[in-house]
């Protein structure tokens, strides 16, 4: 037999120090990581998280980063940039893979060049580089090491191969599919993970925290001995946890042991098999969702991909905002048995609440997805369902009269559940559905239909109150938070730079100064000049108030003056500073735009914003000389009041005059935005 210690991984990964965090040497060169920017689409890169729909110019989804039923999540691929119109969220693509993934700028950089298989540049990282990095990348790493080895056990080490190889050729796996969903097993024994990983230089914190090892009196033993193990990714791919399935009998022991949740694994806000078919379910624009592991497997091999699993949980808000990234149309399929229909009928009235279009299948009795679609064949499997699918009412009555028969009381409590269930549909966005169910539902009910709606509506109004009831505290709560901690806020006016922007109303012009030359730096203004060197030349920086403002603008003309040209948007829309990035996604973010139909159907002249630069150009430095102008006149009228010579005086009145009707000339010009 083969020695579990023989493993060593096959690629480099960060060694971790006692502490269980990583020590980095390298660091990406800026100019590898500007050929990662530089290479990376942005409508590509977001396409494989949400299904985007064109709009315009621009593409549209709903905003992964807050729950909505409408989309307000805006990509504009000419600028590189997203913004969230809805929950403000905004930046390029390195920010949203940031985002969306939970990475540093750093993981968000490796994973983009990974997917575009562009080969990094690194440098010896100067000391002080050499600092801590955070828990979660410690566990990602951790993670990577595990699924490494318990993969390499089940395919070189003799118990892998006899047991943990036995039970996958039972369920009918083939290698490609177990390679692709890189299944392992772990050795039935006390320490040999463990006392492989400490080895490497792992720390035992860091293990017990990802869940691979338990600590009891001091020692350190494996979690999964004995057991096949599932990896369970990210939607990018990266390993979050395991679920781990005991293969010889004990009645002391759990069939399945899960990672604990930790700074990666949140279970409620995870779907086996995600990152396998997110690009079929948003291709197909249909997601199924099946219970366990070998389920989505099977359904794999079969080459149905668009499946999850929800792991055994009910349906959560988290769950369903994942399938909802990529699409609306959601089928359940569970067992047939009395088990699988009480599973089935978790989470329906949340997924209708969220908009979701949900059908549910119930697979003939003893059966599951797994041992169903390996006993009939795809083609069978996908008639099945295409000929058994329910919407939820439909089956939440046909499941429900069966098991009321003629029992009036249970009756009764079927009508007030298909009410809740129906008052879940938003009447705004589903009217006609919602009136559909509630004729269909009183007719098979043999109730009145009025009082339906009478029911309908009461639970409506009780959900409605609590949810007031709900913002009353927070409200309240936040009142709290901000009456004990309001004196050690600081202002805009103290602000570090490089801290969060505010877009407050008394820097709007600042902001739109600094829009004005992102976008317009190169163009032609005055007299041969371009508008940067107009403003370079004229603009006193001192007007600039916001710190994040003077930041921008500064590290603007240091990048102009040493590269004799405007500084590509990117450089700011990619910038390490996340404040910058997204308050510059902002600012260049156009909101709406005419889709070409419209524009020919209705014959609508589009004015963009790069034929009215000049307007907006000339509105904006106008107000920058208006402020200037401003602050002269008052300092005049502060040497008026305390001059006593007449010539004097009256050569301040001429400034005056003079400056007054200059301040005239620029209302004129000024656009307020």
């Amino acid at each position: 037999m083969k020695s579990a210690t023989s493993y060593s991984p096959t690629f480099a990964i960060p060694f971790l120090r006692a502490n269980g965090l990583p020590s980095l040497r390298k660091m990406i060169t800026p100019e590898s990581i500007q050929q990662v920017i530089g290479r990376a689409d942005i409508v590509e890169v977001i396409g494989q998280f949400l299904r985007l729909r064109k709009r315009g110019v621009n593409y549209i989804a709903n905003c992964p980063f807050h729950n909505e039923k409408t989309p307000s999540f805006n990509v504009n691929p000419a600028k590189g940039i997203f913004k969230c119109f809805g929950c403000g969220k905004g930046g390029d693509v390195v920010s949203f893979v940031e985002e969306y993934e939970k990475f540093s700028f750093v993981e968000a950089i490796r994973w983009l060049a990974s997917f575009y298989q562009i080969e990094l540049q690194e440098t010896e990282a100067p000391e002080e580089h050499r600092h801590l990095q955070q828990v979660e990348e410690s566990l990602r790493i951790v993670n990577e090491f595990a699924t490494s080895y318990f993969e390499q056990i089940l395919r070189e080490d003799d118990e892998g191969r006899l047991i943990g190889g036995s039970y996958f050729a039972e369920r009918g796996f083939r290698q490609e599919i177990i390679t692709q969903f890189r299944l392992g097993y772990c050795l039935d024994r006390w320490d040999a993970f463990v006392n492989e990983a400490l080895a490497k230089g792992y720390s035992q914190e860091i293990l017990e925290k990802a869940g691979l090892v338990k600590v009891r009196d001091g020692r350190a033993f494996d979690n999964y001995k004995g057991r096949v193990i599932f990896p369970i990714f990210s939607a990018t791919g990266r390993i979050l946890g395991f679920g781990a399935r005991l293969l010889r009998k004990n009645d002391h022991a759990p069939k399945y042991v899960n990672t604990p949740e930790n700074e990666l694994y949140v279970k409620n806000k995870v779907l086996y098999g995600l990152y396998q078919s997110r690009q079929s379910i948003s291709k197909q624009n249909e997601c199924f969702l099946v219970e366990g592991y070998t389920d989505v497997i099977s359904l794999h091999q079969a080459g149905i991909t668009n499946v999850v699993a929800s792991s055994g949980t009910s349906l959560t808000e988290g769950q369903l905002k994942l399938i909802g990234n990529l699409t609306k149309n959601l089928t359940i399929l569970y067992d047939g048995d009395p088990a699988g229909v009480k599973a089935a009928l978790r989470g329906l009235d949340m997924a209708l609440s969220e908009s979701f279009n949900v059908k549910l299948v119930l697979l003939p009795e003893g059966e599951d997805p797994d041992s169903y679609v390996q006993k009939t064949g795809a083609a069978a499997f996908q008639a099945y369902i295409e000929e058994n699918k329910k919407d939820v009412i439909g089956f939440r009555l046909e499941v429900g009269m069966k098991e009321a028969g003629s029992d009036p009381v249970r009756k009764s409590q079927l009508v007030n559940e298909i009410a809740e269930t129906i008052s879940r549909i938003d009447k705004t966005e589903d009217f006609a559905l919602q009136q559909y169910y509630l004729r269909e539902s009183a007719l098979q009910l043999q109730i009145d239909e009025e009082g339906l709606i009478t029911l309908v509506n009461k639970y409506i109004r009780e959900r409605l109150q609590k949810e007031q009831r709900q913002e009353i505290r927070r409200e309240r709560q936040h009142a709290d938070t901000d009456d004990a901690t309001a004196s050690s806020v600081p202002s805009s006016e103290t602000a570090e730079a490089g801290g969060p922007a505010i877009f407050e109303e008394r820097h709007a012009d600042e902001w739109q100064l600094v829009k004005i030359l992102l976008e317009y730096g190169a163009k032609p203004y005055v007299d041969g000049a371009t508008v940067a060197q107009y403003f370079f030349e004229t603009i006193d920086l001192e007007l600039l108030e916001h710190p994040l403002t003077q930041k921008i603008v500064t590290e603007y003309y240091q990048l102009w003056s040493t590269q004799g040209q405007q500084p590509d948007t990117r450089h700011f829309t990619s910038h390490p500073d996340k404040h910058i990035r997204h308050q510059v996604a902002d600012l260049l973010h156009t909101p709406f735009s005419v889709s070409p139909n419209w524009q020919e159907r209705y014959k609508i002249e589009v004015q963009h914003g790069e034929d009215l630069y000049m307007a907006d150009v000339e509105s904006t430095f106008a107000y920058f000389e208006l402020k200037l102008l401003r602050r002269l006149l008052m300092e005049n009228m502060k040497q008026m009041q305390h001059e006593t010579e007449p010539e004097r005086i009256l050569t301040l009145v001429r400034s005056h005059q003079e400056l007054k009707q200059r301040e005239k000339e620029l209302m004129a010009i000024v656009i307020v935005k």
